[in-house]
């Protein structure tokens, strides 16, 4: 390499995308003949540290770094001023910013915008899953999912399937129907993973009705007469029975409310959520 060249060390305590990116933004705006990056991630030790300085003091160096651990970054700065390397703090200006507004101290801990990314990305697989796999499309999907909702036709297993997969759960559900057995794969699920969801016959029959309004069909078609409720009701209730699983009313709740009733029963079981709540 030219020696005229310049050698830019990026350090961070986590990924260093961040140092990488405000980097060469900076230098683009510089008319320059050529450089070499350097990334030093996940530096967790002085002597990382150490040895990272040992190599960029042989060159033309430039240590640009996001240290958010304290000691770390103050031993950075003080090697970095003892070996004479020129070194710039992306980092500290802004977070004192943001401190100076808040009026807040910060975590000082690496990763968290890595973090928030992950839990978003999760929440999107969770929601890509709860679509995949609702309504009995695809039996193979009960088997990955953190919970499966059972349910005969309007007892909000869909809405409370989208609600959960916000939370992070990857949510399977079936329709219990008389006339359709249903899947064997949903007798290996561990009974504590399967919620089922009934609700009063008579809220029923309005919904139905509502249902077929909006379908543009007669009111008083099978599906919403109190006959094939009551027995759709009696199969459905059946099947719970045989699962062993918690049964949740439905019929005077909200979706919030019935999903933190499913919440809670998760809790109880110890199944960690992964949105922290």
């Amino acid at each position: 390499m030219n020696q005229e060249n310049l050698l830019i060390y990026l350090v961070s305590d986590s990924i260093g995308e961040t140092a990488e990116q405000v980097a060469k933004a900076a230098i683009s705006q510089f008319v320059f003949q050529d450089y070499e990056i350097r990334r030093f991630p996940f530096i967790n030790e002085k002597q990382q540290i150490m040895e990272m300085l040992e190599e960029a003091k042989q060159g033309r160096s430039v240590v640009v770094f996001t240290m958010v651990v304290q000691e770390l970054k103050d031993y950075l700065i003080e090697e970095t001023a003892r070996l004479n390397i020129p070194s710039i703090d992306i980092m500290s200006p802004v977070i004192a910013g943001f401190g100076g507004v808040l009026g807040a101290v910060p975590k000082r801990e690496p990763g968290l915008i890595r973090k928030l990314d992950e839990k978003y990305f999760k929440k999107v697989e969770a929601i890509e899953f709860a679509v995949k796999y609702d309504d009995g499309k695809d039996p193979r999907g009960l088997k990955k999912a953190d919970i499966v909702l059972i349910g005969i036709s309007r007892t909000s297993k869909t809405p409370l399937s989208m609600y959960l997969a916000h939370k992070n759960l990857k949510v399977a559900n079936v329709p219990l129907v008389p006339e359709v057995t249903p899947p064997k794969e949903l007798y290996d699920v561990p009974s504590k993973k399967i919620i089922g969801l009934t609700t009063n016959p008579m809220k029923l029959i309005e919904i139905r009705q509502e249902r077929l309004k909006a379908l543009g069909l007669k009111s008083e078609a099978n599906y919403a007469s109190i006959e094939r409720i009551l027995e759709e009701l009696e199969y459905a209730d059946n099947i719970m029975k045989r699962l062993g699983c918690p049964v949740i009313d439905v019929s005077t709740k909200a979706v919030e409310e019935s999903a933190s009733i499913i919440l809670e029963i998760l809790r109880e079981i110890g199944y960690k959520l992964t949105n922290g709540k």
